[in-house]
């Protein structure tokens, strides 16, 4: 549970005034570093608070507007009995004892609230960055997706095909919830793009367990296609899928090694999106007959009458058009590697639902898109506009537009990565002409990324960037980009001095267990589990 988040959505209550968003009272403060204040869960031996604390003046005026909503954020007899009958009592009751910590009081003491969570900019207006790793000792992860069922577990695949569990406590599950090692096609050889190259979870996992994978295969020992499927979770076990619940949706033979795609998601719309590269080898398909190259959408809630196992959008902009496949959303696209939905802003919702993508490009440009139905981004005729200095920017890991709590002067910023050199970038949009312009991202100093359990430096090749269910970022690296090589994971964020805890990294000497960073000096004094992995926090 995150601490802070209470949101009630009634058509009665549009007309209280107060934190309304779209006929929705959300009396929310997760995304505030003293979400805890507000609602009294620091000490243990305190019961959580129904609402959070209000100051009385806020109190009574939300009381006189709005007190006929309170019945629908709490089930307190004794709050809901005195706000029918004394609004005085009512707001001494959820009134803090200290008034700096009272919303919104907390909002406007700047002794307390200035800066916080803000990530720093140098001199020039460079954004320094630190970044927490997450995990390590895996062997090339591709992607990490989190399953949209509000269980904050992510899951990260394996290029040679396992893909793991990880909690929302950072522990990472022994048992695999997929192992399809022994179908997937894919070498040690340093930079073989074949693999387990996409993973996403339907819109309605929750209730119906379904999940799909796009990885490579190898036919009769010649033939090399890449297979999406879908598969289920298992009946016993939320944590591990169903091993023969794969059923095939789609398979498009590969004319080479290389420029496989990967990518899978799911729109707004519900409809399943396909990102296929153009196969690699001469020849690139640019038309709209062949399925490589392309962007791909598909209703996978239904099949068929020609016997497909997927049923075509019925708004699909090919449709009709002479030797254009139907499946096909958007062309002229070269190698999409990674996508990503942007979730909108959290007040306005503006940009919610665009869909951006990496195109790499050949010798000379590399390609952010934002796909649109019936898009042609250009290849094999053209290479998209220059990004930014070649020499820095050489295969674009495509990021996400951040939308999460803990760094709010990033929202809106486009936060991605270049493979080749290990830079990390942003782009800013500049609304009003509907162009971006670069903003510049350092690795922050010492100083900056000061605080435990930071770091300011990550292995140099940069795979996939990833979005947990909060909206925060992360990227996953290697040093040596092969299916066999481990990595970390690392979570892109500012420099926050408002957080109280800090992973814990155990390292073994003579003596027994010892942190790294000396704080705990042996297991019977620090809360950390000792493995290369996070199970719990440690307060400092």
């Amino acid at each position: 549970m995150r601490v802070g988040a209470i949101y009630i959505c009634r058509k009665e209550i549009s007309s209280c005034p107060i934190l309304l968003i779209v006929n929705c009272i959300a009396l929310s403060q997760e995304c505030s570093p003293y979400a805890a204040h507000l609602f009294d869960v620091e000490d243990p031996y305190t019961p959580v608070r129904h609402l959070p604390g209000l100051c009385f003046a806020y109190c009574s005026e939300f009381h006189s507007k709005c007190h006929s909503v309170v019945k629908y954020l709490t089930n307190s007899r004794t709050l809901l009995e005195t706000c029918e009958k004394d609004r005085s009592h009512f707001c001494n009751l959820i009134n803090l004892a200290d008034q700096d910590y009272c919303y919104p009081n907390v909002l406007r003491n700047n002794g307390l609230y200035s800066n916080l969570g803000k990530v720093v900019e140098d001199t020039k207006g460079c954004l320094q960055l630190c970044l927490t790793e997450v995990a390590n000792g895996l062997r090339n992860p591709v992607l990490m997706v989190h399953s949209g069922d509000d269980s904050h577990r992510m899951f990260v695949a394996e290029q040679i095909g396992f893909v793991w569990v990880y909690l929302k406590d950072g522990s990472r599950l022994e048992q695999p919830f997929l192992d399809i090692s022994g179908e997937v096609l894919t070498t040690q050889w340093l930079g073989d793009e074949r693999g387990f190259l996409g993973l996403a979870f339907h819109p309605k996992y929750r209730n119906n367990g379904r999940f799909f994978i796009y990885y490579s295969i190898l036919i009769s020992g010649k033939l090399e296609k890449i297979r999406i499927s879908e598969m289920k979770v298992s009946a016993h076990d939320m944590n591990v899928a169903d091993p023969h619940s794969e059923r095939v949706l789609l398979e498009i033979e590969e004319p080479a090694a290389n420029h496989n795609g990967g990518q899978l998601l799911f729109g707004l719309d519900g409809y399943l999106y396909i990102f296929t590269g153009d196969g690699g080898k001469a020849g690139d398909p640019f038309g709209k007959s062949a399925l490589l190259g392309k962007v791909l959408r598909i209703d996978v809630d239904g099949s068929s009458i020609d016997g497909k196992p997927y049923k075509i959008p019925p708004d699909n902009p090919f449709l009709g058009e002479p030797d254009a496949k139907p499946e096909v959303y958007a062309f002229g696209v070269r190698n999409v590697w990674r996508c990503s939905v942007d979730r909108g802003d959290p007040l306005t919702g503006y940009g919610r639902g665009r869909i951006f993508c990496g195109d790499v490009g050949q010798n000379r440009y590399e390609e952010v898109d934002i796909i649109v139905k019936g898009g042609n981004y250009g290849w094999r005729a053209k290479e998209g506009f220059e990004c930014f200095d070649m020499k820095l920017c050489q295969n674009s890991s495509l990021g996400y537009v951040y939308r999460g709590c803990e760094s709010p002067n990033l929202n809106g910023l486009y936060i991605f990565g270049d493979f080749m050199s290990g830079r990390l970038m942003a782009l800013e949009e500049v609304k009003k002409s509907g162009s971006w312009k670069e903003k510049n991202v350092c690795m922050g100093d010492t100083k900056t990324c000061s605080f435990p359990g930071l770091i300011n430096h990550h292995h140099k090749f940069i795979i996939s960037f990833a979005e947990d269910e909060a909206g925060e970022l992360y990227f996953l690296a290697t040093s040596y980009p092969s299916a066999i090589d481990s990595l970390l994971i690392g979570a892109v964020e500012g420099h926050c001095p408002h957080k109280h805890t800090q992973p814990c990294i155990w390292v073994k000497d003579e003596k027994g267990f010892k942190h790294k960073n000396n704080k705990c000096n042996t297991a019977l004094n620090c809360c950390c589990f000792p493995q290369n992995f996070l199970k719990v926090f440690c307060l400092i």
